[in-house]
């Protein structure tokens, strides 16, 4: 088994044993991103080698600091990362040299994590599509000609090339969803508030937006998880969870899942979506789980506005300085225009309607949760789109009226700060994966990962998922070893 294929616990124990090196660990991931990265395009602003091979030689000659102790990692494009440029994909900050590391980012440093350069987002991370005028469009690495997802795209792909072995990434709107499902990978959205945010600005208002792990199992997903998370004396409303790792191994009993499907049709499927969810819930009732399809819980539509009530007022108030300057207004994309015009434009009440309707959804979704332990929907409505696409017009005929409006399937958890684990739920007939939703009353973080480990650790794995154990094995053939599939996919 490749060292790059073997997961960061794999790889931590084995640097902790002497069995592997940090400078073995990096030797391999620079040769590997060297191989892949120039056509997908997941990881930006690699640090120079000789540095990187110094630091992995300086991680060997010294004692251990955490689990992350001479393993590569790379930060998503939003977050500071000292030393680094933090460009959030936009040429108005292309040049800015952080000056510190982000709360989680200084946490995951002091666990000995080597920070390599970071990963590739849209600009300021709008939209689920990764794209942008410093770095360009990252690739989904089952098929180069289509979108990798978003904004944490960069962080998804670099996983399912085995460029990383966890990553963090963050999610207002599905953006640590939609690209693990679209790469076939775990990503997390963990209850608000456990990983903290930035001490910036307000603290109060802009519940929407959390950072989380993303990852190639449960159990590495759960280990980061414990390293980004606890809260932050400098800030209101942080939670200090139980570490998630020491109970990977507990036993998880048979679980009520409630099927939301199409959400009684508000939410439109591309041909194929429905089929690979229901497929993946069918084996998860294999595992034991009591699977119930529920009728639609809340009105799709007013929770749809109340979302982009209270997500265009959170991007008015980072955005709107840049907005106000003609100068450098004229460097933002359209759809960054659109909702900071829209959240400049809100009146007082019209915001506080938003937050009631949110706060009407929370209450009827705790009620849910009497009855089920888990609710599940699709990552995303649609397979992975072509990567020259700004974003869908039309899903399963029906046109979209934002740019967002395709990815409205998230915004149920996403707009009351539920926990949420993606898994990996099976391929389209071209190839193309797709992921599930696990979705849990607040604060089962815990939960949720066991769940998914379960799934990932089934006696008999679904047929679906156990493609995702290869780099590349979808697209090349199920009988290609990963660096077999990698040298086929390089032409080589």
């Amino acid at each position: 088994m490749n060292i790059l294929d073997i997961g960061a616990l794999a790889q931590s124990e084995a640097l902790a044993n002497g069995s592997l090196t940090a400078v073995t660990l990096m030797e391999a991931t620079l040769a590997r991103i060297d191989a892949v990265n120039g056509q997908v395009n997941a990881i930006v602003a690699l640090r120079p080698r000789a540095d990187l091979m110094a630091e992995a030689a300086q991680a060997d000659a010294t004692p251990r600091t955490g689990w992350l102790h001479g393993i590569p990692i790379a930060i998503k494009d939003l977050s500071d990362a000292k030393g680094l440029p933090t460009s959030k994909g936009s040429p108005l900050f292309a040049d800015t040299i952080a000056q510190k590391d982000s709360v989680f980012v200084s946490r995951i440093r002091a666990a000995g994590a080597i920070i390599i350069g970071k990963t590739n987002t849209p600009e300021f991370g709008l939209g689920s599509h990764t794209f942008n005028p410093v770095y360009g469009a990252t690739r989904n690495p089952y098929d180069l000609s289509r979108s990798a997802g978003g904004s944490s795209g960069g962080a998804a792909a670099a996983l399912a090339c085995g460029m990383l072995s966890v990553a963090d990434g963050s999610d207002m709107m599905g953006s640590l969803r939609n690209p693990a499902g679209w790469n076939n990978v775990y990503g997390m959205r963990p209850s608000w508030g456990t990983v903290p945010a930035e001490p910036d600005g307000d603290m109060f208002l802009h519940q929407l937006s959390t950072a989380g792990p993303m990852a190639r199992t449960p159990r590495d997903l759960a280990a980061l998880l414990d390293t980004m998370t606890g809260n932050d004396p400098d800030q209101p409303l942080g939670l200090s969870p139980e570490p998630n790792l020491p109970e990977m191994d507990a036993s998880l009993g048979p679980l009520h899942i409630g099927w939301l499907g199409d959400w009684g049709g508000a939410f439109p499927y591309e041909d194929g979506i429905d089929a690979a969810s229901q497929a993946a819930l069918g084996q998860m009732a294999t595992l034991g789980h009591k699977i119930t399809h529920l009728p639609a819980p809340f009105d799709a539509e007013a929770m749809w506005e109340s979302w982009i009530t209270l997500r265009s007022f959170a991007v008015a108030d980072g955005l709107g300085p840049l907005y106000q300057n003609e100068e450098t207004r004229a460097h933002l994309k359209p759809a960054a225009q659109w909702e900071v015009e829209r959240g400049l434009g809100f009146a007082a009440h019209e915001v506080q309607k938003a937050s009631l309707t949110r706060s009407d959804w929370y209450r009827c979704v705790t009620a849910l949760f009497e009855k089920v332990d888990v609710l599940v929907l699709p990552s995303a409505q649609l397979w992975p789109f072509d990567v020259d696409q700004v974003h869908p017009p039309q899903i399963a005929g029906r046109d979209m009226d934002t740019y967002h409006r395709w990815m409205q399937v998230v915004v149920p958890a996403g707009l009351i700060g539920l926990p949420v684990v993606n898994i990996p739920a099976g391929f389209s007939a071209a190839g193309l994966p797709a992921g599930l939703q696990l979705i849990g009353p607040r604060g089962s973080d815990t939960k949720l990962l066991q769940l998914a480990q379960h799934w990932h650790e089934a006696p008999s794995p679904p047929t679906t998922t156990r493609l995702a154990r290869g780099l590349f094995k979808r697209v090349l053939g199920a009988q290609q070893t990963p660096m077999e599939g990698l040298k086929l996919f390089l032409g080589k």
